[in-house]
């Protein structure tokens, strides 16, 4: 059976408004089923849309990078020691917290406010379904 998401639901998931959603919908960037009731968004033109939202940025110095998660966000807190830095950056509605060396951070200008990309590589991801 495949997925369906209300108008609320598809919104809360791609982290934009209702209304947004709603624009989307007439717009025709996001088909939609009415039968009779509330909007309904098939999962797979809503994973399609949440894939176009968030193409990955460039991957800078190098010509290409195995990582494919790379969220881009905001820092909204740095904290430093001696040796180690506590990054945490929001990235919609995603927090990500980074553990690395001061120096890194230093020389990155890791501050509260700027914009920075969270790149994720993991050999092991756990996906749990609601």
């Amino acid at each position: 059976m495949a997925a369906t998401y209300r108008i609320a639901e598809a919104a809360a998931l791609l982290g934009v408004s209702d209304d947004t959603v709603r624009r989307w919908i007439d717009s025709g960037r996001l088909p939609a089923a009415r039968d009779g009731g509330p909007a309904v968004v098939e999962g797979a033109d809503l994973a399609r849309v949440a894939a176009e939202m968030h193409e990955p940025p460039e991957p800078g110095v190098t010509r290409s990078s195995s990582a494919r998660n790379r969220l881009t966000g905001i820092v909204t807190r740095v904290v430093r020691d001696t040796v180690m830095a506590q990054v945490e950056i929001q990235a919609g509605p995603f927090r990500v917290v980074s553990l690395m060396s001061r120096e890194a951070a230093d020389e990155l200008g890791l501050e509260v406010g700027v914009r920075a990309v969270a790149t994720v590589k993991a050999t092991q991801v756990s996906v749990d379904v609601p």
